[in-house]
């Protein structure tokens, strides 16, 4: 069924590399939770750290350093515990690709496209 499916898209000109390039509503909501403190798409005006662009690597790394760390109250250990390891991969790729030209998306792209 799933290569039906890629092969009809395909004829419509949508890849699977264009569908997983386009995060779906759940991880645009999840997003959306990082723009108060990270600004709108990641893109940060202040002093806190921009997502955008980050390298997919990076951003798994720092969540889960706060998933795994003891309780401290913080925003970032609260978020990150209230996070699926999914939920956390999909981010780190929905990040990345903001800038979709950029060195992070581009090796998220080819990392994703060799499972």
């Amino acid at each position: 069924m799933r290569i039906i499916l890629t092969v009809l898209l395909s004829l419509v000109g949508v890849t699977p590399l264009t569908m997983a390039g386009q995060a779906d509503s759940h991880i645009r909501s999840l997003a959306a939770s990082c723009a108060a403190c990270h600004g709108y798409e990641g893109k940060s005006q202040g002093e806190t750290p921009s997502l955008a662009g980050m390298p997919p690597d990076q951003f798994l790394d720092r969540m889960r350093h706060y998933r795994d760390m003891d309780d401290d109250g913080s925003v970032m250990n609260q978020h990150a515990k209230g996070l699926t390891r999914e939920e956390i991969s999909l981010l780190a790729g929905y990040f990345a690709c903001v800038v979709p030209d950029g060195t992070a998306c581009n090796t998220y792209r080819q990392k994703a496209d060799g499972q």
